[in-house]
């Protein structure tokens, strides 16, 4: 892979108006290692206001996509996959539980010419979890991607992951909801694609604090790993 020179990150949102502002600005002003920066915001038929707050927004760069209901995390990165131009994708969640400044270690083995795809592992560093209920759930779901898939992979769910755009647009994703992560990492597994990890921060926050997956969201996950294994 040559060398990227552009990058496109998209922030899917739903209901995050106490932390969008915050985070635009952490985005904006976030290193990416010398390339052109793209954000892309994709309201996906925020009810608190959130739509509104976009709206009103004048930052450079940014580019915003309302949809006008909601549809699901999934559904709402394709959308943001389809407007990005920049070499590079990376995926930004907008409740400040990943931080902006850990780009340059994600973007490092772009810049290196050995990387098409690279995760952000939680695992590979010191990090809280929100829960022990979702760091099982978190484990499960990782582990079950090795029994489908092979591979060491330590962190399937994480919320920090980056594409080569040419690879991404060639990927039949279908996910409509937080089964993005497991579906992606299915269809590069199943293709043989190396996905690199490194290690990041991560500042997780609970259900009571505005966290959106639940329970049958991994099992969902599951489901999605082997419907991708048996090409359904």
């Amino acid at each position: 892979m040559s060398i990227p020179k552009s990058i496109s990150i998209i922030i899917p949102v739903y209901n995050e108006k106490k932390t969008l502002r915050q985070l635009l600005s952490q985005v904006i002003q976030a290193s990416v290692s010398g390339l052109q920066k793209e954000v892309i915001v994709v309201d996906d038929g925020s009810s608190d206001g959130t739509a509104q707050l976009i709206k009103s927004l004048r930052l450079p760069k940014l580019k915003k996509i309302l949809l006008s209901v909601n549809h699901g995390k999934g559904f709402a990165v394709r959308q943001g996959i389809l407007q990005a131009q920049g070499d590079l994708i990376l995926i930004q969640d907008a409740d400040l539980e990943y931080n902006p400044a850990d780009y340059p270690l994600l973007l490092a083995p772009f810049l290196l010419q050995r990387a098409s795809v690279v995760y952000g592992s939680r695992e590979l560093s010191f990090n809280r979890h929100s829960s022990p209920l979702f760091f099982v759930g978190g484990k499960l779901v990782t582990f079950f991607t090795w029994l489908l898939f092979g591979g060491r992979l330590t962190d399937v769910p994480t919320g920090y992951k980056v594409f080569s755009r040419r690879l991404l647009l060639n990927l039949p994703l279908r996910c409509r909801g937080f089964e993005f992560c497991p579906e992606v990492t299915a269809h590069l597994l199943k293709r043989d694609i190396h996905i690199i990890e490194v290690p990041i921060r991560y500042s997780p926050r609970s259900i009571h604090s505005g966290k959106k997956i639940r329970f049958y969201d991994g099992l969902i996950a599951l489901w999605t790993l082997l419907r991708v294994r048996v090409g359904l």
